[in-house]
């Protein structure tokens, strides 16, 4: 069975202020196009189809569209909803979608319970585990404690529990968003801390033949059956070098994969420069980025005159502009922001009482500040997929 894995698509959203609609409509083509020429046989989407939970109509039209034109080819389509999506309201009319072969895997609760798609060798199980968010869930799955080691781990136990039950040779692909162990991720995607602690180890998934992931921004290969794809867009210039694609996925009799990347349509290309002001007006160097989306990032002593005006004469693509003189790390007149970057909020609430106090937290009271911390987060997230 040839399988094409895709995820966060993130429909509506922008880059920088730039309207992407037109570049996630090119990549809609783009997939469309592979599937029918590359002859898949199951497409994947392994989560944040949208960027939020209440998307604006333009992007609820393209997927629309996108729906309507990989139902015309006759190919079926596994999705599971994202930590951006909203899990009830992507789900909305999954029963009837469903009989014009797309399936949308949006319950927790139906982890175990998958689509079976047949080639000329037998069946192929996809699991879908949509993005499950630790305190909402973790009474539906027994688990003590939220985290999202524990309500993933035991998803994959009904996953692994309907496997048995099935003939032997089902061969089988797991969906998930999660951000797995090992995988790097980018200023792009949304924090999901819960506890201190984001990642879950990839030994989660094991049983199975090929794990779809979704989450992380960069396409990445954690083992060879477990894989992200990637966003197909850049959403940050923190992925200036990532090459976007998505994994064509051949999965034998036995469950052997090979895996290819398909590239995907790139709308301009990504540039980070850093420099003073007047090098980066002059430098010859930097005449191929002239066409590019620029980060600029300044390294004058003294913030000159004008600086985006001069630099969009040279750059007129250039949408985020920032300024780091070259000074010492312990220089008073460092900025705030540049103090913090990198910092988690548990670390700069720490710093904050050591602060005030004289003395960090002690082992309680970090417990206390996680705690609060993920308190916030998890309300955050039920207000946003409840509007």
């Amino acid at each position: 069975m040839r399988i094409l894995h895709t995820s966060d698509w993130h429909l509506g959203r922008a880059f920088h202020r730039v309207n992407m609609l037109g570049a996630q409509a090119a990549f809609i083509g783009h997939l469309v196009t592979t599937v029918r020429e590359r002859e898949v046989d199951a497409v994947v989407v392994s989560g944040d189809v949208y960027d939020r939970a209440v998307p604006p109509l333009a992007a609820v039209e393209l997927f629309d569209d996108a729906l309507h034109r990989l139902a015309d080819l006759g190919v079926p389509t596994v999705m599971i909803s994202g930590n951006h999506d909203s899990a009830r309201r992507l789900g909305v009319g999954a029963g009837l979608i469903g009989r014009a072969g797309v399936h949308l895997r949006t319950d927790p609760a139906a982890a175990g319970t998958p689509v079976i798609l047949r080639d000329d060798v037998g069946d192929v199980a996809f699991y879908g585990l949509p993005y499950l968010e630790p305190a909402l869930v973790k009474d539906a799955f027994g688990v003590e404690k939220a985290g999202h080691e524990a309500v993933l781990a035991a998803a994959m136990d009904r996953v692994r529990a309907d496997l048995a039950g099935r003939p032997q040779g089902t061969r089988s692909v797991v969906l998930a968003h999660a951000f797995v162990t090992g995988g790097l991720p980018s200023e792009s995607e949304r924090d999901i801390t819960v506890g201190g602690v984001a990642s879950v180890p990839a030994g989660v998934f094991d049983g199975v033949d090929y794990v779809a992931l979704g989450h992380l921004h960069g396409c990445q290969t954690l083992t060879e059956r477990v894989r992200y794809s990637g966003s197909p867009l850049p959403y940050s210039f923190s992925e200036a070098d990532h090459r976007k694609t998505m994994w064509l996925v051949d999965l034998d009799a036995e469950g052997r994969l090979t895996a290819e990347r398909i590239d995907c349509p790139v709308p301009r290309e990504l540039a980070r420069l850093r420099g003073t002001l007047d090098d980066l007006l002059a430098e010859p160097g930097l005449d191929r980025y002239e066409e590019a989306w620029v980060e600029a990032t300044l390294t004058d002593p003294v913030r000159p005159a004008d600086p985006m005006a001069r630099l969009t004469a040279r750059f007129p693509h250039t949408l985020s502009l920032v300024f780091a003189p070259e000074r010492a790390p312990d220089d008073p007149d460092v900025s705030y922001a540049r103090r913090l970057a990198g910092r988690s909020d548990q670390e700069i609430a720490e710093d904050f009482v050591a602060h005030v106090r004289g003395a960090g937290p002690d082992v309680r009271e970090q417990g206390v500040l996680r705690d609060a911390f993920d308190a916030v987060r998890a309300d955050g997230t039920v207000r946003e997929v409840s509007r």
